[in-house]
Order: structure tokens, then C-alpha cells, then sequence
């Protein structure tokens, strides 16, 4: 198989970490992996624990649509955590994931190397989304009210939204004059 990516190399039989099975790139160092070896290889071996790497700078990230070296069609990008711009490049079809050179130690770094097969579902690519906007959502409310202010009204909701008068609570603190008989 030809690479993806780099489009000079060729895929050759390897290991990642020595423990399973992928196709690496003998150009740029990217790997192909099928989910399915990699999901044999941890029914085999569900207790073992990859050890962290260090966050290495020079990993690469192919920012461009790459197609499936197996069935051409072009793959899609998936997150690997909220952190990183890094995206894997998955095809569905096939069951196969690409990893540029350096991103399997970002992931084991992110301490998801056991969760590979995790990363690629939908309920993760959505729950990475939500705690995107919700940081996105923090640093716009921090920039408007400034740290104080936004730990007091964090704070504040909290407390209403846990109290079991909260409906009256919200009314009073809406109301224009809460001592007022006019709306």
C-alpha cells in the first residue's frame, strides 16, 4: 500500500510499541491501523498499561483531507482530546485510522493509548465538543465579568439552581420591582 499522507512511502507490517499489529509509512514514520487489530490485540491483553510518553513537539498533524489508502475515499477528522489541534483521520468503512508521525505518543501522553477505539466513537467526538464550548463559553464570561465577579455569580447560580424555591427566586430577581403589583 502506498502512504497517504506523504504519498512517496509505502506501508510495511509493523508493530506500535512492539505490541500490535499496523502498517508504517518507511517515508514520514505515519501508521495505518486497523481498529479490529487493535481491539484483538486488547482482548488478548486487557490488563496491559502503555507507559506515558513525554508531549513531543514534533508531531505531525496532516491538515489536509487524506483518503483511505485501502478503499480511496477520503477520511474523516476526529479529535484526539480537548488540548490538542491534533486531529487522527479515520475511515469508517474500512475500520482503519491513521496516525501522522508522532501522534500515537500524543495520545499515550493523553494517557488514552488503552482507548483508541474510544476516540474514533461518536459519544466522544461530542462529549470533546461540549467541554470545548464549554471552555469557550468560560473565557467569554470570564473577559466580560472578570474573575471575581464571574466566581461570585458561578457561586450565586449554583445556590438558585439547587434551591427548591428557585422559580420564585428567579421571578424576584427578574422582576423590574419584585414590590411592585404591576409586571
Amino acid at each position: 500500500m502506498q502512504c497517504t499522507s506523504c504519498k512517496q512511502g509505502e506501508l510495511q507490517v509493523s508493530f506500535i510499541d512492539q505490541q500490535f499489529r499496523c502498517h508504517t509509512c518507511n517515508n514520514c514514520g505515519g501508521n495505518w491501523i486497523l481498529v479490529e487489530d487493535y481491539v484483538s490485540w486488547k482482548e488478548r491483553y486487557p490488563e496491559y498499561q502503555f507507559t506515558e510518553a513525554a508531549v513531543l513537539d514534533e508531531a505531525e498533524d496532516s491538515s489536509r483531507a487524506l483518503l483511505c489508502p485501502v478503499s480511496g475515499v477520503i477520511m474523516r477528522k476526529l479529535r484526539i482530546s480537548k488540548d490538542t489541534s491534533h486531529r487522527l483521520d479515520y475511515s469508517a468503512p474500512v475500520g482503519g485510522v491513521w496516525l501522522d508521525k508522532g501522534e500515537w505518543d500524543l495520545i499515550k501522553a493523553a494517557g488514552l493509548a488503552g482507548s483508541l477505539n474510544v476516540l474514533l466513537t461518536e459519544q466522544w467526538q461530542n462529549k470533546l465538543r461540549e467541554q470545548r464550548a464549554k471552555d469557550t463559553f468560560t473565557q467569554l464570561y470570564l473577559s466580560k465579568f472578570g474573575e471575581d465577579d464571574y466566581q461570585k455569580i458561578k457561586a450565586c447560580r449554583d445556590w438558585l439552581h439547587a434551591h427548591p424555591k428557585k422559580a420564585d427566586l428567579r421571578s424576584y430577581l427578574l422582576a423590574e420591582d419584585p414590590y411592585s403589583a404591576k409586571n
